[in-house]
């Protein structure tokens, strides 16, 4: 079978494989059909996902069909269209004790510590993989993980009807915090400097577009706000300086949500996080968000086809991360067909 390996920080091939087979009664045997590109997937080819090992067959939004069942499996048939969980947890440890298991010390991520989706074959645990409706399409389907993960933003942010939300970057994963923030009733402002990226979120429902580039941030929240200042704060960036303009826009009693990561070091005034009373915390995968946004998705609430914005087959892989590389302004959710 064909895959998507990064072989090396900065070596992308398609490669040959042999087929995963069946091993353990509960498992079940995938025909891939989708997986969009993350951005972490980019920081796996470039290096720069401390958590990655190589070579490594990338791909965690992914798609695909029931080839073949195992004899315990008993929620899962052959035919059934599928998105994957990709994520396991001990279930032992302090944060899976708490019901956090995305923060499991032992946490491991298909793509990232395990040999992921982006391949034509792959064998899954039952417990992980959630059937969805054959009204779906593949591409649809790629991007239930991704609005996951926008789910869990909202959950940490505690956000609210009525709530005023300002999402920092309006990429694929801040326009899903978007869609989520907009679903559970609240008022929502995004920040890009892509002038086609905020034409989308507008299209997609947000109440306020900022661009840093031509206009003042905290400005623009406070009058947006009428200078409350915003209740939820995503940082879909994760860049030292939007950590510091998050906190610097917040209403007090605030929530800030960190989502997107960066090693470098943020400077900070503790009085404002004090003075405010604010919650600061950090967002990372989902904890039990699969069932819900599988739901929206099967109930058709959740109109996100649009996101993405180009496709291409499998052994058109390495120009489609050309694609991702050279950041052009129309591109939203690039999705390979598996």
């Amino acid at each position: 079978m064909k895959a998507i390996q990064v072989k090396e920080p900065g070596t992308l091939k398609i490669v040959e494989m042999e087929e995963p087979q069946i091993t353990n009664p509960s498992e079940v045997k995938i025909r891939m059909k989708a997986m969009g590109i993350c951005g972490s997937d980019m920081h796996i080819l470039h290096g720069e996902n401390p958590f990655a090992s190589y070579p490594r067959v990338i791909g965690h939004e992914v798609a695909g069909e029931i080839a073949e069942v195992g004899e315990a499996v008993t929620e899962l048939n052959v035919g059934d269209k599928i998105v994957i969980e990709p994520m396991t947890s001990c279930g032992e440890c302090y944060a899976c004790q708490q019901g956090r298991p995305n923060v499991c010390e032992k946490v491991e991520v298909y793509g990232v510590h395990r040999e992921g989706g982006g391949r034509e074959v792959m064998i899954m645990p039952e417990h992980l993989v959630h059937k969805v409706d054959d009204s779906l399409d593949w591409p649809e389907i790629a991007l239930i993980e991704p609005f996951t993960i926008g789910a869990q933003s909202i959950y940490r942010g505690h956000v609210q009807e009525g709530d005023h939300v300002f999402i920092i970057g309006a990429g694929p994963i801040g326009l899903c915090c978007l869609k989520m923030a907009k679903q559970a009733g609240a008022k929502v402002a995004i920040s890009d400097f892509n002038e086609k990226r905020l034409a989308f979120a507008e299209k997609w429902g947000a109440d306020c577009l900022i661009n840093p580039h031509k206009e003042s941030v905290e400005n623009q929240i406070s009058k947006w706000t009428d200078g409350m200042g915003a209740n939820v704060v995503i940082d879909a960036v994760g860049f030292p300086q939007t950590v510091e303009q998050a906190i610097a826009v917040t209403s007090v009693a605030a929530r800030v949500v960190v989502l997107g990561f960066d090693q470098k070091i943020s400077e900070i005034a503790q009085v404002e996080i004090t003075k405010k009373e604010l919650t600061i915390c950090g967002s990372r995968l989902q904890t039990h968000r699969f069932a819900p946004v599988v739901d929206l998705f099967n109930s058709r609430e959740l109109n996100v086809g649009d996101l993405v914005s180009h496709q291409y087959d499998l052994n058109e892989a390495e120009e489609a991360f050309q694609l991702m590389e050279q950041a052009h302004p129309e591109v939203r959710k690039v999705v390979i067909k598996l």
